[in-house]
């Protein structure tokens, strides 16, 4: 998580939308697959690089969660990228089990 520090980025230079909360995409470090997508806020965001475990804030439940708190199936975030714009991050990550809530490895399995 040092990285996204040494870089020089402060928090509040991201573009946070009107509730505090930006876009978060999870790729697998190691195949460049895309996981899911999630909102962070920025405790949790803060919780992140802290701990190296992705962390976000549940719109529904409306509170911080760590992803695989009760599953087991955590993402040990290997670096945070943020785009041009500074209003989305990039969790590239090493899961440990399956991302999605259904068991399946990544929450885009559907096709349209």
């Amino acid at each position: 998580m040092g990285a996204f520090r040494e870089q020089g980025l402060r928090l509040d230079e991201l573009r946070w939308d009107a509730r505090g909360l930006i876009p978060v995409v999870v790729q697998d470090v190691a195949d460049g697959a895309v996981l899911m997508l999630a909102y962070a806020n920025r405790e949790a965001l803060e919780r992140t690089l802290e701990t190296g475990l992705a962390h976000f804030w549940s719109r529904s439940r409306r509170r911080l969660w760590q992803k695989g708190e009760s599953s087991g199936h955590v993402l040990h975030v290997e670096e945070i990228r943020y785009d041009c714009d500074g209003d989305a991050l990039l969790y590239r990550v090493r899961p440990r089990g399956p991302t999605c809530h259904t068991g399946e490895r990544s929450c885009f399995f559907r096709r349209l």
